[in-house]
């Protein structure tokens, strides 16, 4: 197992709720950079993502945000940082808070001591399987953002 986790979270069918889910294929395309780390395409997360964390040293989660900031904008947090206000779709039993789920690891003991967010507001959340052109056009800068928690 492998020491560091980067977990991209989204649905890819809702537009720039899959931007996590972008970063991750894009991230796996350079995996061989950084050999302790393990890229992961999470999903829509959920409490599975419990087993993602148990045992690892450091993980790094990337999400579309609702922060009320320009779209596009990318933010660095930590879980203590965040007041989730997040509101379940109910769409699938796959279905969690991203905070929700970190404290249940604390509580088991499954959470690695280093846990950063990276959030990311997105344009548009809508039916459709594409990002939008201003998450598409700020691509290089998120992976330069994040792979720069990984060196």
């Amino acid at each position: 197992m492998k020491e560091t986790i980067v977990l991209g979270l989204g649905n890819p069918l809702m537009a720039d709720e899959g931007i996590g889910i972008a970063l991750i294929s894009k991230l796996q395309t350079q995996a061989d950079k950084f050999g302790d780390v393990e890229f992961v395409d999470a999903g829509t997360g959920g409490f599975n993502l419990l087993h993602y964390l148990d045992g690892r040293k450091k993980a790094i989660i990337i999400d579309c945000a609702l922060m009320g900031t320009q779209p596009g904008t990318i933010k660095k947090f930590s879980p203590e940082d965040v007041e989730t206000t997040k509101k379940l779709a109910h769409y699938s039993l796959h279905e969690a808070d991203i905070i929700k789920v970190l404290q249940m690891a604390k509580m088991l003991g499954q959470c690695p001591e280093t846990v950063i967010i990276f959030g990311i507001e997105p344009a548009a959340v809508e039916q459709r399987q594409s990002l939008s052109t201003t998450l598409l056009d700020n691509i290089d800068l998120y992976i330069e953002q994040i792979t720069a928690e990984l060196l």
